[in-house]
């Protein structure tokens, strides 16, 4: 009898969020189980209790989903997982919290590919800005794009504080510069985008980040995405639907969060199928949804 695909599905938040148990599912996992309001602390004890259950070579038919809505926890629940294996005791582990890092995998995937095929460059040496930086799509991709040679600033909307530690946060843990700077009025936030050739908004939803006149302000500016989909749109001007349309009274061209979320529902739901079909325990973060996400933009 072939052994059933189970994936232990973890989250510090009280609920585990259902778009990913359906995700999973939809993905050929035959049991998916959620713990919820699990702690650090917990995450060996769990991952240990899944390897011992099933022989080493079951190993590849399980797996482990950490999610959340905290990208630096994620990425230690992340860690400590794949520390608890006990070879030849594993099992595959995959991170995506709040869909975070297939998200902001997607929205740079699909900058690159604008990128390249209408300005004929690379994400590397270009001058993205992140607004919404201190949320967990935000700062998924700020790193995702400074890795590939960006040079990335993140806004604050609240002042600089806060992602002045998340600069230095990504500084510790991926070795790579980002630039905190002061997003906190409208004239701020125009000096930020007036310094840009990308602008990603990975703001809450249902917030307007940008005017359009401060767009129409940007001479430099190449590229606008959103990963908004609840009105207002957090670029004011830029479609749900847009796919490199041009930008009113601007030179960029756009990217709207349902061109975003194509790619993005494709890169989780390929990423589990992935762990699937593995012929060997695999581990699964913001970087391999990168390299999938490029795949599917192409």
């Amino acid at each position: 009898m072939a052994r059933k695909h189970i994936l232990h599905m973890l989250t510090p938040l009280r609920h585990m969020s259902p778009f990913d148990v359906n995700m999973a599912v939809d993905a050929g996992y035959d049991v998916v189980v959620p713990y919820v309001e699990v702690g650090l602390a917990e995450v060996t004890g769990l991952v240990q209790d899944a390897i011992f259950s099933r022989p080493p070579d079951a190993g590849v038919n399980t797996g482990i989903f950490i999610a959340g809505k905290d990208a630096a926890l994620a990425l230690d629940m992340f860690a400590a997982a794949k520390k608890a294996m006990v070879p030849p005791f594993k099992i595959s582990v995959f991170a995506d919290p709040a869909g975070s890092f297939t998200t902001a995998a997607a929205m740079v995937a699909k900058t690159e590919k604008l990128l390249r095929s209408k300005f004929e460059r690379t994400l590397d040496n270009t001058r993205i800005t992140v607004f919404g930086a201190t949320g967990v799509v935000g700062y998924c991709t700020a790193v995702i794009a400074a890795r590939e040679g960006a040079e990335v600033t993140l806004v604050g909307h609240d002042g600089v504080e806060r992602v002045t530690k998340i600069a230095a946060d990504i500084k510790r843990r991926f070795d790579v510069d980002t630039w905190p700077v002061d997003g906190s009025s409208d004239d701020r936030k125009k000096d930020a985008v007036h310094a840009s050739q990308v602008v990603l908004s990975a703001a809450k939803a249902g917030i307007q980040v940008l005017s359009r006149d401060q767009l129409s302000q940007a001479q430099d500016l190449l590229i606008a995405a959103d990963v908004n989909a609840v009105p207002p749109a957090g670029i004011e001007g830029l479609g749900v639907s847009a796919n490199g349309d041009p930008i009113e009274a601007t030179r960029a061209v756009g990217i709207g969060p349902l061109a975003i979320g194509n790619v993005k529902y494709k890169t989780e739901f390929g990423l589990f199928q992935k762990m699937i079909g593995a012929e060997k325990p695999v581990a699964y973060d913001f970087q391999d949804a990168f390299t999938l996400a490029r795949e599917i933009a192409k």
